[in-house]
């Protein structure tokens, strides 16, 4: 059993390691071409329109893959777009200690629904969601359609598009930060 454990844990190491230097690798026009397409996934959501209205600015992530085997982690690339262009480009880094097996991908937006949560955010050095701002995550239905009784929270994440075998949902402790992309 203990060699099983082990040979799980090695794989699920040298797979989330293989994801993220693969998402690290993606250049400033990759990460546009992706958060473009997980924006038009975004707008088909029934719903959408009056997030988009809103919204002063939305960070986009098209991908943030996690993987954990007692430790966890998690990462993925996106774009801050304010006025639909983009603003800078950002990672995320997350990681978990606890009950914990397999890996997951999912698209993360935040979307920023005051002007003074997106100066806030777009100041910061480093940004972590639960210490420097709390986020309403806001479900989306099984019929496709988006829960907009929480718009009037300064900060909304929508999760969708998951893929995998890890089944929650945490936004608490993921590190947001600006990276440098050409």
């Amino acid at each position: 059993m203990k060699r099983l454990c082990l040979v799980v844990l090695v794989l699920l190491s040298f797979a989330s390691f293989v994801l993220v230097m693969d998402a690290a690798c993606d250049t400033a026009k990759v990460i546009d071409a992706k958060v473009d397409s997980t924006l038009a996934v975004f707008k088909a959501t029934k719903g959408s329109d009056a997030v988009l209205k809103q919204a002063k600015g939305l960070l986009i992530f098209p991908a943030i893959t996690k993987a954990g085997f007692v430790f966890g982690g998690e990462y993925g690339e996106g774009a801050l777009r304010v006025d639909g262009k983009t603003q800078g480009f950002y990672n995320t880094v997350g990681g978990s200690f606890g009950f914990q097996i397999g890996a997951q991908r999912k698209s993360l937006i935040l979307a920023f629904m005051g002007p003074a949560a997106l100066t806030r955010f777009e100041n910061a050095s480093g940004w972590k969601i639960g210490a420097d701002a709390s986020v309403a995550v806001v479900a989306i239905g099984v019929d496709g359609s988006i829960d907009t009784s929480k718009l009037n929270q300064p900060i909304i994440a929508f999760a969708f598009d998951q893929k995998g075998l890890m089944g929650n949902l945490t936004l608490e402790g993921a590190k947001i930060s600006k990276i440098n992309k050409k």
